[in-house]
């Protein structure tokens, strides 16, 4: 159980840091006219063909990559990246998570939910991150070592996907709703369980959750095992904050971008949920120094994972990249604010609902897959209803989600702008 407990702390905190970089450049993309008048440039073209017949337009049917387009498409992304905007901006946490187990319920196939996500990471992060503010303090040899570690696993997990594709396309939609359904189902039920302890007045904590990027008292047991290995290349950092500096093996930092560029290529998530929690947590970083470098990797591992894993083998679809895009500046917007009328302890209980509803959305795909790969029996209409449930369940879950922040935002306008 305290393994267990110790994994959830680690990923939630992931999570959350990852939502204050997404609120982070969401937020500057919103205030600056040059960015807003290059991103409505992008779209114009996009919202100009989508009431008429697109397909032949943008590669058809017949293209490669499973480019057919259609208006309903276009709409189910802005709402894809709606509600992933919500459930950041709000709960302060998890909603990258839900996009492409979203896209791939949509009927997206899963490389290319994976590919599209990771682009939509990547054009957010190059639009809306102010690198330059950030690298004050950064340690340029440890983001060598670590972004050095992260380019060698996108190639990786593009690799791996890839490879599952081609050998058969049942076969990656398999391992991706698996992984998906791992990582969903641990957070999810710790978080409800969480949940449930809490609304019995067992664990007094407010809000959303904690600040991710206040980061631990002090250098965790773990951290410290790692940096007495004195296996060289040493790289020493944090010599702002600590006499001297700290010092730690460059090949463990590599290490641990390997493993968190091999995450961003088979997920799709852009990496940059694991690496603050890695470097504070596991390495040992101050959180200073590890906030200019989580930027320098999610622009580099989401870039190199997009284009030379997915984008150039066709695996990247840009209308629906865009339509996240556009629904998650809105929605991270309204999310946010929506945190200053509610309670936390509903916060929390829709985390952790959002979260299982993922994992059951995932979970119920895998009978079809598994009998289409013909791994087990079971009749068709069986497996159709199980998916079809979890559709259900997954979607419902969404839209009463997003009713309900919407509808708190619209009804506390007033109180909100008196606190504005």
């Amino acid at each position: 159980m305290g393994l267990g407990r110790n994994v959830f702390e680690f990923l939630k905190s992931a999570s959350i840091a990852h939502a204050k970089w997404d609120l982070e450049v969401s937020t500057s993309i919103l205030r600056n006219r040059k960015k807003m008048l290059f991103l409505i440039a992008l779209a114009l073209p996009i919202m100009a063909v989508s009431f008429v017949e697109a397909g032949d337009f943008l590669g058809g049917k017949t293209a490669y990559a499973p480019a057919f387009y259609t208006t309903t498409i276009f709409l189910v992304s802005i709402a894809v990246g709606l509600a992933a905007g919500l459930i950041t901006g709000c709960i302060g946490a998890g909603g990258g998570f839900i996009i492409t187990p979203a896209l791939m319920a949509a009927g997206v196939k899963g490389i290319l939910a994976v590919g599209t996500d990771l682009f939509h990471i990547f054009a957010k992060a190059i639009m809306g991150t102010a690198v330059h503010k950030k690298l004050g303090n950064i340690s340029v040899k440890l983001a060598i070592a670590f972004l050095v570690g992260s380019g060698g696993g996108t190639f990786i997990g593009g690799a791996i996907n890839k490879g599952l594709y081609n050998k058969d396309p049942l076969l990656s939609e398999l391992f991706i709703s698996v992984i998906y359904s791992v990582l969903l189902g641990f957070l999810g039920f710790y978080a409800l369980f969480d949940f449930l302890k809490s609304s019995r007045g067992q664990a007094a904590q407010s809000g959303g959750g904690h600040d991710a990027h206040g980061g631990p008292s002090g250098t965790t047991g773990l951290a410290v095992k790692l940096q007495n290995m004195k296996i060289p290349p040493m790289i020493t950092f944090d010599e702002d904050f600590v006499p001297g500096g700290k010092r730690i093996s460059g090949w463990i930092v590599a290490a641990g971008g390997m493993v968190v560029g091999i995450l961003a290529a088979i997920m799709g998530v852009g990496g940059g949920f694991v690496t603050f929690p890695m470097f504070v947590y596991i390495f040992g970083v101050s959180s200073m120094t590890t906030v200019g470098t989580d930027i320098l990797q999610i622009i580099f591992t989401a870039g190199l994972g997009a284009i030379a894993q997915y984008a150039i083998y066709g695996f990247v679809f840009y209308t629906l990249a865009m339509g996240m895009l556009l629904g998650s500046l809105l929605g991270i917007q309204v999310g946010a604010l929506t945190t200053k009328v509610v309670k936390g302890i509903h916060i929390r209980g829709f985390y952790a609902m959002s979260i299982i509803a993922g994992f059951i959305n995932r979970i119920a795909v895998l009978p079809k897959k598994l009998v289409e790969l013909e791994y087990i029996d079971m009749s068709k209409a069986m497996v159709n209803n199980i998916e079809f449930v979890g559709n259900i369940i997954f979607w419902v879950v969404v839209a009463i989600f997003g009713v309900w922040v919407i509808g708190k935002f619209l009804t506390n306008i007033s109180t909100l702008k008196q606190e504005a």
